[in-house]
């Protein structure tokens, strides 16, 4: 009987220890979406003029030529459908 618990022990403390790292990794993705977040609010306001810090240019003017990258790229892309955006479905099967 003794063997039983000690093993219920280890699967509790095995559970709680899983439990809290779901905890942890949701933390971790909560705290880089509001990187993000941030990251996008400060592009928009130094790309608006609004917030015109110089360590801030040289990003700045990365985020606008990687868009404008991306933009070229949509340009070029063939569309099926008028708004679809293809890259947002699952791959065709094979026929």
């Amino acid at each position: 009987m003794r063997l039983l618990d000690k093993a219920k022990a280890a699967a509790e403390q095995a559970a709680v220890k899983a439990k809290e790292g779901v905890e942890d990794v949701q933390t971790k993705r909560e705290l880089n979406s509001a990187y993000v977040e941030l990251g996008t609010k400060t592009f928009e306001l130094a790309d608006a003029g609004a917030l015109d810090r110089p360590e801030f240019a040289s990003l700045v003017q990365k985020i606008r030529e990687l868009k404008a990258k991306l933009a070229e790229g949509a340009d070029e892309t063939p569309v099926s459908e008028p708004g679809a955006d293809a890259s947002s479905g699952p791959p065709a099967m094979p026929t």
